[in-house]
């Protein structure tokens, strides 16, 4: 069974991609805890990131890397926090999350946005 995140992949249901490459694919959040709050998921469906293949593994990680860079430079966030996770969706992926400070970060600040924000912070990072 495919998992919200492959539909969002194939685009079977609508997501706000910042990032494609062959094995990873990256979008935002749509209940974020922080502005620009990105989701870096394998392509393959694998529940738990450390199950991944060599490959995968570090083709995620170096965009886990890469994408932080780029969250923190076009957002001007102090630094970028990370969680990796599987529960929710048993798809592993990637939080990143740009913050100011460790008080911008946990479950309790996700709030949903609206499309309108969505496609505005979407056209800052891809731009």
């Amino acid at each position: 069974m495919s998992t919200i995140f492959s539909k969002i992949i194939s685009e079977e249901i609508k997501g706000y991609k910042i990032y494609e490459d062959e094995f990873i694919c990256a979008f935002l959040d749509v209940n974020p805890m922080q502005r620009g709050h990105t989701l870096v998921v394998p392509k393959v469906e694998v529940e738990d990131v450390f199950d991944l293949d060599e490959e995968t593994y570090l083709n995620l990680m170096t965009a886990v890397r890469d994408i932080s860079k780029m969250l923190k430079n076009k957002l001007n966030s102090k630094k970028v926090g990370v969680i990796v996770d599987g529960y929710l969706v048993p798809h592993a992926h990637v939080h990143l999350i740009p913050t100011n400070g460790p008080h911008e970060i946990g479950e309790n600040l996700q709030k949903p946005v609206t499309e309108e924000e969505l496609l505005e912070v979407q056209k800052l990072l891809i731009s």
